[in-house]
């Protein structure tokens, strides 16, 4: 079979009298047709190709078909005369009919041609003059009519800006006007809605003042210290962009090159050391190493300062000063009332009440009052709960003798003496219920052991260690009956002082001693009672006041829904304060709330936790005590105290609000599980009876176990956080810290306290879930 081959060779002769077809490149993709090179006959008229309208490619058009078309409509609308160039140049120009709703104009250049042909329109919908209210842009000045606002400016999450400009800083010239609403926005939106676009331009990160942007002595500030300096007693007001000086002995504060204009809180760490040419004076005085300018020179004079031979002067933050080198004062510069005058006239600064003259410290974070958007950006919230008697109340009272500088208010003291008060009669009333039935047993005891003695003797038989005489009897009954009807918070503590005598009488007397001694058999005896009942007579008096111990352990303060909260900051450790930098410096902006959440206030099923869905951490206390602690519930059913501790910790890691929360296990009042451990084993609690640890073989040596040198109550406390560990592992599949405290011992719940923020930073530096290690450390010593 022959085969035919075909060679393509170069042409060499004559001219040819038509042009060569050429290929021409088509972007099949972009379909942008390009147009044939025009002869040389037609140089004078410049061929043009009018533009072809992009129209949507069909599902079913093949590549082939579409290079075809395009071929097609390329050779069809080439054009030789003059009057196609008029008509390419008017179809070009020309727009199609406009959309009844078009969106906001995406090129920033076109933007600003528009803008500079209508100057005092609208820049979105071309309409107005100047005289028609519109709203202003905070970042690009752009103007909006009434009806283009929210079109063009959306939601305002950060405020009166366009929806182009979210995220970026909004112009120093109208930093003033943050959180201030105009007349369109209040007739356009509602009350509420206006008050949260305000809000949201004040507190958003976006619309604040750079830290980069302020230099104090030569050095640009941090985010620290720009909260530091905004958040101290008296702050600079109208801060800009620039540059500053600041003598942070005095407080003087003011432009570089120019003399003090404001007096803010001295003994700030911010910004670097004052330089001598500050203020550019040049009088050769100098305060704190900075040379003073003439008007401030003129201001010592008429102060009766001596400034004779250029002095150096070391000047206070209440006014008091001294000459290098001396350590006498030698007067204050702002004693005189027609000093502060004339510093008026001269327009000098003088120090205002709230410029911390005291010198008291101001530069930790703790009841600070922040600006809002660092208090909206860093607030971290815990939640605090656990049964009832697991010592909650206690550390969240703890906390705020803690982290407050006034834990509680008068009133609040007040509400906590009558709430004292009138526990005392609850408590005794709780005794003497109990002494009427110690008493029936026994008296029933002695007629089973005397079923046959005479009748003679039957009154003396009736007497046991548990009666009280006639007249202790009656008061007894009385109390008791006013407790059966409801009405003893009516009485008491009202008639607290009157009954005071008789209470302390009964307290004393030997068989409410007895009783009490049985006080394990009384399930409503609370073990804070005795702390009260030996200061009855006290504690009755008018003029009495609760001491802080008095407060710890008061019971019943709570809130009617069983809800509290505080917020407050870590201070610094003494052994931190020193040097407190980098990283640990962030922590000191971090706010923390703790809430306090009673039992009573779950509801049923636990219902009302979808409220806590943005709390950071869980934080579950239970009483180390309660393994051998029973109480009645509703229906009159024993329960096992524990038990029920942990009915409710698997009803709180189940819930599904906290599906991704950190939960942080406090295992409370380790105290008391030391004291109980010898005479009640652990297995007295059903969960607990695999319990069996190893002992020595050797003789214990102060209940210490010579082999790994644990007690009784550690391993005990070890038994019962494995416990918990493994049974949130089984339900959750995620690790439960686990920390001890002592509720009563301020240092204990200030380490619990401290350990769940540090837990908090470790899930934060977490890169991935995948990292997760089950060796990670966890607070287990008590």
């Amino acid at each position: 079979m022959a085969a035919e081959f075909s060679f393509a060779d170069e042409y060499v002769g004559a001219p040819l009298p038509y042009d060569l077809p050429e290929a021409i490149p088509i972007e099949i993709a972009d379909q942008i047709p390009i147009a044939a090179i025009a002869t040389a006959s037609l140089s004078d008229e410049i061929p043009v190709v009018d533009p072809i309208p992009v129209a949507k490619p069909p599902s079913t058009t093949s590549p082939t078909s579409v290079f075809e078309n395009s071929i097609h409509d390329l050779s069809s609308e080439l054009k030789n005369s003059s009057a196609a160039t008029s008509d390419f140049t008017d179809s070009s120009f020309s727009s199609p009919d406009p959309d009844p709703d078009p969106d906001p104009d995406p090129d920033p250049d076109r933007d600003a041609d528009r803008r500079v042909q209508k100057q005092h329109s609208c820049h979105r919908c071309s309409k107005g003059s100047r005289f028609t209210e519109k709203e202003t842009c905070l970042v690009c000045n752009a103007k909006y009519c009434i009806n283009c606002l929210l079109r063009a400016m959306g939601s305002m999450p950060e405020g009166r800006k366009c929806v182009s400009c979210i995220g970026s800083p909004v112009e120093d010239s109208k930093r003033e006007r943050l959180g201030k609403s105009s007349r369109m926005l209040r007739r356009l939106l509602s009350s509420l809605e206006v008050e949260q676009v305000m809000r949201a331009e004040r507190c958003c990160e976006a619309n604040q003042l750079r830290p980069e942007d302020v230099c104090v002595n030569r050095k640009r500030l941090s985010p620290e210290e720009m909260v530091l300096l905004q958040s101290c007693p008296c702050p600079p007001q109208k801060l800009k962009p620039g540059y500053y000086w600041y003598d942070k002995v005095s407080g003087f504060w003011g432009k570089e090159g120019h003399k003090p204009d404001k007096i803010i809180s001295p003994n700030l760490n911010v910004g670097g050391s004052l330089m001598r040419n500050a203020s550019n004076g040049n009088t050769g005085i100098l305060i704190n190493g900075r040379e003073i300018t003439k008007v401030e020179m003129q201001m010592l004079k008429w102060a009766r300062v001596q400034c004779a031979g250029n002095p150096h002067f070391w000047v206070n933050a209440d006014g008091t000063y001294q000459e290098e080198g001396q350590k006498n004062i030698k007067g204050q510069i702002w004693s005189r009332a027609t000093t502060k005058l004339l510093c008026s006239f001269l327009s000098l600064p003088v120090p205002s009440k709230g410029a911390n003259p005291s010198g008291e410290e101001v530069n930790n974070m703790l009841n600070r009052n922040l600006p809002d958007y660092i208090e909206h950006r860093t607030l971290q919230k815990l939640l605090l709960t656990g049964f009832h008697g697991s010592g909650t109340s206690t550390i969240f009272k703890q906390a705020k003798f803690l982290y407050r500088s006034v834990p509680f208010s008068e009133e609040e003291r007040e509400s906590i003496k009558l709430i004292i008060q009138s526990n005392i009669y609850s408590y005794l009333c709780i005794l003497l219920e109990g002494r009427e039935r110690f008493e029936e047993e026994s008296l029933a005891e002695k007629k089973k052991k005397q079923p046959h003695e005479s009748s003679g003797t039957d009154e003396c038989d009736s007497v046991t260690v548990y009666s009280i005489c006639p007249r202790l009897k009656a008061f007894s009954d009385w109390l008791l009956k006013v407790m059966a009807s409801g009405n003893l918070e009516d009485i008491f503590p009202a008639a607290t002082r009157e009954y005071a005598p008789t209470v302390a009488e009964l307290w004393k007397d030997p068989a409410i001693q007895a009783t009490y001694n049985r006080r394990s058999e009384l399930l409503l005896l609370p073990s804070v009672a005795s702390y009260f009942l030996e200061r009855v007579v006290d504690i009755s008096r008018m003029e009495y006041e609760p001491s802080d111990m008095d407060i710890l352990y008061a019971d019943g303060i709570t809130s009617s829904n069983g809800l509290t909260c505080t917020d407050f900051f870590f201070p610094p450790l003494p052994y931190e304060a020193s040097g407190i930098d980098g990283a640990d410096q962030q922590d000191t902006l971090l706010r923390y709330q703790l809430i306090g959440l009673h039992t009573k206030g779950l509801g049923e099923n636990c219902k009302w936790l979808d409220m806590f869905e943005d709390v950071r951490m869980v934080i579950f206390c239970i009483s180390l005590g309660d393994y051998d602690e029973y109480f009645e519930d509703a229906s009159g059913i024993t329960l096992n105290k524990m038990m029920e501790s942990k009915r409710l910790f698997e009803s709180m890691v189940t819930h599904e609000t906290f599906d991704q929360v950190d939960f942080l296990l406090i295992l409370n009042k380790y105290d008391i599980l030391e004291q109980k451990i010898d005479r009640s084993p652990l297995t007295q609690c059903d969960w607990f009876d695999d319990y069996n640890p190893v002992s020595s073989r050797h003789r214990p040596n102060n209940d210490r176990n010579r082999n790994d040198g644990t007690t009784k109550a550690q391993q005990a406390f070890h038994y019962i956080a494995v416990k918990f560990k493994r049974l949130f592992a089984t339900l959750t599949g995620r690790k439960l810290y686990v920390t001890s405290s002592n509720s009563l011992d301020s240092d204990s719940v200030d380490a619990a306290l401290r350990y769940a923020r540090e837990v908090l930073k470790w899930e934060e530096e977490r890169p991935s879930p995948n990292d997760f290690s089950s060796f990670e450390p966890t607070t287990l010593s008590p």
